[in-house]
């Protein structure tokens, strides 16, 4: 029977980089706002932490089922309702996470009237673009947000096939497959978000230099 299953040690997640300064220049109001949103990601980088320490132990009790086969019926329903209960946690935590996406979108979104308020044309349209840029992550963020949440739903299904008596090794493979699948769809969507979340810090970097902000990076 083909039981290994990917596991996606999902936030492997590269942060915002933050700024530090003072600056008395028309683009203050832009910086105090990118910063805000970086501290509004502070959640989002904890809950990350959190999701990786779960996935390490769920996988530790999905592991120690496999070891038992299906001989010891009662100690594998005990560890199936545990990893089922660690499935749980993982979803509380994202969407602890989610909610801190979504409030830091809601925050970077006003960036756009100060954006219309740039004299200077050339850093408007850097602004401009560093907006896309950092609006295509939170789409990127929503999508592995709603991949991830299925695939803590399979894995409570596979959880409740290991408590069935008659369970069949061919519903088990199907089962298993399913979660392998959207699991790699999340490896995958985390590393465009990573390489997204490069691009926008390289970007804001930018964006500072052009507007003459004297600004160190952390």
């Amino acid at each position: 029977m083909n039981i290994r299953r990917t596991w996606p040690l999902f936030f492997v997640i590269i942060p915002l980089i933050a700024g530090c300064g003072l600056f008395q220049s028309t683009a203050e109001k832009m910086y105090e706002r990118m910063e805000k949103v970086v501290s509004i990601e502070d959640g989002f980088k904890n809950e990350q932490e959190r999701l990786i320490e779960l996935e390490k132990k769920e996988k530790e009790i999905y592991d120690e089922i496999l070891s038992l086969g299906m001989k010891d019926r009662d100690k594998i329903a005990r560890l199936s309702d545990e990893a089922a209960g660690i499935a749980k946690q993982r979803e509380e935590c994202l969407e602890k996470e989610r909610e801190s996406m979504i409030r830091a979108e809601e925050e970077f979104k006003k960036l756009t009237k100060d954006i219309e308020k740039l004299d200077d044309e050339k850093l408007k349209k850097n602004a401009e673009k560093m907006y896309d840029t950092m609006m295509k992550r939170y789409e990127l963020h929503e999508e592995l947000y709603r991949k991830y949440k299925q695939g803590i739903a399979y894995d409570r299904e596979l959880y409740a096939m290991f408590k069935e008596e008659n369970v069949k090794l061919e519903d088990l493979e199907d089962q298993i497959n399913k979660i392998n699948g959207i699991y790699h769809e999340v490896i995958e969507l985390n590393g465009q978000f990573n390489k997204q979340t490069e691009a926008y810090n390289e970007a804001k970097v930018q964006f500072y230099k052009d507007a003459g902000l004297d600004v160190k990076t952390e």
